[in-house]
């Protein structure tokens, strides 16, 4: 047994010992540079199991004591996103790294028109859908620290654990997570942190699970043998629920999304991706993780319940089973193990939401407030409070909500929120028609039924609303009760909720796709977007010879104005500075019109780190002004280029503005050029030959030039030969 004020104690000193990896990582980093690629890429495969969280450490097991091998269905949607991530995962990579991308919610948005609505609309969903899920991990922190101190009684000490936590994740997210204001900037103590963890929950859980297999029983045989022998198949049963195929189909669905949606996912997959040749070790070392972690599940689950420990207290059954037997040390490392799989969950995700807070729902508020403006400055103080806010609000969640069947249904609520991401998130990496207005259309369609199908009936087993809505739907109307919507029922309620929230978000996305016509500028967006996830784009300058008319000075000091207000006046112009000597104009004092569009388009882009790419774009059309001969010479640029590809067609399909079906000019420049170095090879083919049959031309000359000599030295001596006879 161990005491509250022990257990503090072990927490702070875990705590410090992160900290001090983090800061020797960093700083080793600092002074010896990145390590080699094949420990990078270790390290990022590692990172990715900041998938398994609390509510798999100790919920996989209460999954599987009442409900068999469904809790599979978790980890096996997983894999088989995982085992598409050569395509999805390198295409999400490579187009982060040309537009600076900071969150999934800045993804979407700049693939769709780098629209701020669809960037608020999905933070609100990330907010509503998973800042309640780190309630959950706090909560699985507070009560084993419950279990293993034997408190039934909430005392001071164990109330104080929770804030000690809660603190302890705050103060490392902001002094490792967000010290700086670029989200974009490589984490490496974070993820380093986030390595260790995962190792410390995966040891502790095996170590478990040997303890509860081959101690407490003779392995693997006799475990299945006494619960046949109890009645208790039912635990490494398939089909241990009603209507376990649709559960089946489900699960499998959420956690295919969950892989790509979560944004603690998305921030490690591919925000802190450095190379994209990392995601092939990412592969099959997160698989193997999956399995390792479950492979002692239903022995853990099967103990407890052969142990007679209460089925209601099965989520922790880890715990219990070592504490029952009186082995401390292995209680302690299960302490540990579950404290880890919260902790890595709640630092990303904390700082994920506070980036995304920050980016899409405070700074358009700041901008549309003109006395807000000088806000700007203090963006990186604005996510320290809401890091704060996020956590200190998650654990008065977890305190008033304790028992309550909200937060016990949040984990699938949770994974529900997320699934609404993915026909934006899919369409926009593989169909070119999706657009703006159906990604609008679908999301908000998809978080709608989500609220209604999901959230009001947690809202009414808890008692905030009157029970005959369940019963009788809104208004007496059968047909729109929240968990039996068009009269569909006898499903499990997630089923039945991933079922109407799909259709509507699907139907809508399609539907909005194809009846709005985007304008030429989300085309040509669409355009560079798409083939941004290609090929990784150069992001250095390209200087040009074109004519230079445009003085620089002002070009600087307006960009230096608009940084200003988001970083310290020296940073300011330290940037605009490195954009100068990248673009190879430093020296000059005029600069051509695709110097000044290269200039704004780095200048985009690294504001984008900052505010996220769709802020960035505002900030740029807000405060970056052309003259008209540069307005005129920038709207002649891409027809000069056409013309002299000898594309003169090509104009006039860019001039058709409304056809949604027309190609715009970026994509008929890419045609043009794979047509030109198709020519280019075939030329080069034709040169080729021809110098050949050159050199067989010469060859054959030289011999016969030859052959005339020799012919005029014969001819030569036999005049002289026939002038001697005649003498």
């Amino acid at each position: 047994m161990f005491s509250a004020s022990s257990v503090i104690l072990i927490v702070a000193l875990y705590m410090g010992i992160l900290f001090l990896i983090a800061q020797r990582v960093e700083k080793r980093i600092s002074l010896r540079g990145a390590p080699s690629q094949g420990s990078q890429a270790l390290m990022y495969g590692l990172s990715l199991a900041v998938y398994h969280t609390s509510w798999t450490f100790y919920g996989s097991v209460g999954f599987a004591a009442t409900s068999g091998l469904l809790f599979l269905g978790i980890y096996g949607g997983a894999i088989l996103g995982i085992m598409l991530w050569g395509v999805t995962l390198k295409r999400m990579v490579y187009a982060k790294t040309t537009f600076r991308i900071t969150s999934i919610a800045d993804f979407i948005s700049t693939r769709y028109n780098r629209s701020q609505k669809i960037a608020a609309l999905v933070t609100l969903i990330c907010l509503l859908g998973i800042a309640p899920y780190i309630s959950l991990q706090l909560k699985a922190v507070i009560s084993s620290v419950d279990l293993i101190t034997h408190s039934t009684n909430r005392s001071l000490e164990n109330e104080m654990t929770g804030m000690l936590v809660a603190l302890f994740m705050a103060i490392f997210t902001i002094a490792f997570g967000v010290r700086r204001i670029d989200p974009t900037e490589r984490h490496p103590g974070v993820m380093a942190v986030l390595v260790a963890e995962c190792l410390v929950k995966l040891i502790a859980f095996m170590m478990v699970g040997w303890f509860a297999t081959y101690h407490l029983f003779d392995g693997f045989g006799d475990i299945f043998s006494r619960l046949e022998d109890r009645g208790l198949s039912h635990v490494y049963s398939f089909n241990a629920v009603e209507n376990s195929g649709y559960m089946w189909v489900t699960l499998l669905l959420l956690s295919f999304a969950a892989i790509q949606n979560l944004p603690r996912q998305f921030h490690v997959a591919v925000v802190e991706n450095s190379n994209p040749k990392h995601v092939r070790t990412a592969m099959w070392i997160l698989p193997l993780y999956m399995i390792l972690m479950n492979l002692f599940v239903v022995p853990i689950a099967a103990a407890g319940l052969l142990q007679g420990l209460p089925i209601t207290s099965a989520d922790y059954f880890v715990l219990l089973l070592p504490q029952q037997s009186g082995e401390q040390f292995l209680t302690l490392l299960a302490f540990i193990g579950g404290f880890s799989a919260a902790t890595g969950m709640i630092i990303i995700t904390t700082m994920t939401l506070s980036t995304m807070a920050s980016n899409h729902l405070v700074m358009p508020l700041i901008d549309s407030v003109k006395g807000l403006r000088f806000m700007h400055r203090y963006l990186l103080q604005i996510r320290w409070g809401l890091v704060l806010a996020i956590l200190f609000g998650s654990l008065w969640f977890a305190e008033a909500f304790s028992d309550s069947y909200i937060l016990v249904a949040i984990g699938l609520i949770s994974f529900v929120a997320v699934l609404q991401f993915t026909p934006a998130l899919f369409g926009g990496l593989f169909w070119k028609r999706g657009n703006s207005a159906g990604a609008l259309m679908g999301l908000m369609a998809g978080f709608i039924v989500w609220s209604y199908t999901l959230l009001l009936p947690a809202f009414i087993q808890h008692g905030w609303f009157d029970q005959t809505l369940l019963t009788q739907g809104p208004w007496q109307i059968d047909a729109l009760r929240p968990e039996a919507l068009f009269g569909i029922e006898g499903l499990h309620p997630i089923t039945h909720a991933v079922l109407w929230s799909m259709v509507f978000n699907l139907g809508c996305y399609l539907v909005g796709s194809l009846l709005y016509s985007p304008n030429k500028a989300e085309r040509t967006l669409t355009c560079e977007f798409m083939a941004a996830m290609r090929v990784l784009v150069n992001q250095r300058a390209r200087p040009t010879g074109l004519n230079a008319y445009i003085l620089l000075e002002p070009k600087l000091d307006e960009a230096i104005l608009l940084l200003s207000e988001f970083h310290s006046e020296q940073k300011a112009q330290d940037e605009v500075q490195r954009i100068a000597e990248d673009l190879q104009v430093a020296d000059k004092t005029h600069i051509s019109i695709i110097e000044l569009m290269e200039f704004h388009r780095m200048l985009e882009h690294i504001l984008a780190g900052s505010v996220g790419s769709a802020g960035a774009h505002n900030a740029i059309e807000k405060n970056i002004r052309y003259n008209e001969r540069e307005s005129a010479d920038l709207k002649a640029l891409y027809s000069h280029i056409i013309s002299e590809l000898n594309t003169g067609s090509a104009i006039e399909k860019v001039a058709e503005d409304d056809s949604p079906t027309s190609f715009n000019i970026i994509e008929d420049l890419q045609n043009q050029i794979d047509r030109l170095e198709i020519q280019v090879k075939e030329q080069s083919k034709t040169i080729e030959s021809l110098e050949g049959k050159l050199e067989q031309r010469n060859e054959a000359l030289f011999k016969s030039r030859l052959e005339v000599q020799r012919a005029q030295q014969e001819v030569h001596e036999l005049r002289i030969e026939l002038s001697k006879n005649l003498n």
